[in-house]
């Protein structure tokens, strides 16, 4: 899942909120990189980020998606907001990635009477606060019980597990040794066979253990993806589009003899 950040103040530094043909140029060096599919964000998710409005949102995303529709990849819509979803939805969004994981007012209609994939993502608190004091008596159980509860919703509210993806969000509502813990048991967050995603480039977990900036952060990424990958990550959500896919085919072809 290549990345491509409509905002002006994303963490990674690599925000085109100003620029329309440069994100849209971007995307398209995602898919030739190798992306199986794009995730489109237009509101910053980082910590203590402040939320965009839904104009602002919507004026953002919606040409750049509408320049993506005959890209051939399924874009993914990284938005919370039940008005996005529905834009997003009818300009052919094939995923709505959801940090807050349908509990919006208005999301779960949103997005149940469509054929969309849906990416419920864990998070404690929200982005303006949630780094501040994270707490967990046992964090792979809680986020587990978390995703497990959000899947048991969706379900309820006609939303097919065919359609549902889980992310335990690392880094929103985490500390370090938090995120270590998911990473190392990543498996046991599945549910019921579901697929589980895995977003942790670039981000500052990566930053600490290394000590390195954000700009430089790119093997430490890879190796995250490809240990999420090895405890069962179906999907790796990325920056480095090309460079994670070079490490992943080096294992699979390791496994493969």
């Amino acid at each position: 899942m290549g990345i491509v950040n409509l905002t002006p103040d994303s963490f990674s530094g690599d925000g085109l909120a100003a620029d329309n043909a440069q994100a849209i140029a971007h995307a398209r060096r995602q898919i030739d990189a190798g992306a199986d599919l794009l995730d489109i964000g237009a509101e910053s998710s980082r910590p203590g980020a402040i939320p965009a409005s839904l104009d602002e949102e919507l004026s953002r995303l919606l040409p750049v998606l509408e320049a993506l529709a005959d890209c051939g990849v399924p874009i993914s819509i990284d938005t919370y907001k039940p008005e996005v979803m529905r834009a997003a939805i009818s300009h052919g969004a094939s995923m709505i990635n959801d940090i807050f994981a349908l509990r919006m007012p208005g999301a779960l209609e949103a997005v149940a009477g469509a054929d969309c994939a849906i990416c419920l993502m864990h998070m404690q608190g929200e982005p303006q606060t949630m780094q501040q004091s994270p707490g967990y008596g046992d964090v792979v159980g809680e986020v587990r019980d978390f995703l497990g509860e959000r899947v048991a919703v969706a379900v309820a509210g006609g939303i097919s597990h065919d359609r549902l993806v889980l992310d335990p969000g690392f880094g929103f509502g985490k500390t370090l040794e938090h995120n270590l813990q998911l990473l190392r048991h990543f498996d046991s967050i599945a549910i019921n066979g579901l697929p589980l995603l895995a977003g942790i480039s670039r981000k500052s977990m990566l930053g600490v253990i290394t000590g390195r900036p954000v700009e430089q952060r790119l093997s430490a990424s890879i190796a995250a993806g490809l240990l999420a990958a090895q405890r069962g990550a179906r999907i790796l959500r990325v920056h480095d589009v090309a460079d994670t896919r070079d490490a992943l085919a080096v294992w699979q072809a390791v496994c493969s003899v």
